[in-house]
């Protein structure tokens, strides 16, 4: 004879538990793939920073050499002020390096002011998502 209608229910109710679990499964795809994505962009601006912190640290270090050493012949020059000759060219190797430190205090001052904030792209690309899930949320049928 026929199969009761129970069956049938169950049938179907296995194959609602398949499409439930499909449509997990690729939920949980997606999730993991926009969360990849993200981590990878996070990453790339860490990298960015760091690079841009090296920057600053060697423009820092030149900085205070050139100084200490304009600072040194400065000093040099004041006490070889009572010799003929040599005053000219102690001042000369002076001012060129004071004039190199004022250069890369400048180059320094420019490098460090930042013209956004650190990790923007990932914020901005987390707000969207977000957004989108909202919207989304929206929507979505409600079962109540």
């Amino acid at each position: 004879m026929s199969k009761p209608q129970g069956g049938e229910s169950a049938g179907l109710s296995t194959s609602q538990n398949t499409g439930l679990f499909t449509a997990l499964k690729n939920v949980s795809a997606t999730l993991l793939a926009t969360g990849r994505t993200r981590l990878e962009l996070l990453g790339n601006e860490f990298e960015e920073e760091k690079l841009r912190a090296i920057r600053l640290l060697l423009l820092a270090e030149a900085m205070v050499f050139c100084l200490g050493i304009g600072v040194l012949l400065f000093v040099a020059l004041l006490s070889l002020l009572f010799w003929d000759n040599k005053v000219a060219i102690v001042g000369g190797f002076a001012g060129l390096f004071l004039l190199l430190g004022l250069v890369f205090f400048s180059a320094l001052k420019s490098a460090s002011q930042r013209r956004e904030k650190p990790f923007a792209s990932s914020l901005s690309e987390l707000e969207e998502d977000l957004r989108q899930l909202k919207a989304a949320a929206r929507n979505e049928p409600r079962t109540d």
